[in-house]
């Protein structure tokens, strides 16, 4: 299933923000990577997955769609998550937001 932004409720949007020294930029984003296609992308509720990085190197944005926030709160609980997010910790701050999809508008 690909990315679909809609304001329907069926689907809970996770947004995860970093902020990291623009030297740092890619090694993270490899890192995202390597995360999400080893556990989170086989992680049960999971749809997609789409990264954003800032142009000033400060800032990688991750959009991540899932069937409801109990499969969120599943994949945060899986125990392979434990070596990435130390990793990603030594390279970055981050937050993470669960949102619903209010408004959306496609041409």
């Amino acid at each position: 299933m690909e990315t679909t932004i809609r304001a329907d409720g069926q689907i809970t949007t996770l947004i995860n923000i970093f902020t990291v020294e623009p030297k740092n930029q890619y090694e993270l984003v490899g890192l995202l990577k390597e995360c999400t296609e080893s556990v989170i992308s086989k992680s049960s509720g999971w749809i997609s997955t789409n990264f954003l990085n800032s142009k000033d190197g400060q800032r990688v944005i991750i959009y991540s769609q899932w069937r409801s926030a109990k499969d969120i709160e599943s994949f945060r609980q899986n125990p392979q998550m434990v070596p990435f997010i130390q990793r990603v910790a030594a390279l970055a701050k981050f937050e993470a937001v669960e949102c619903d999809v209010c408004y959306a508008l496609h041409a």
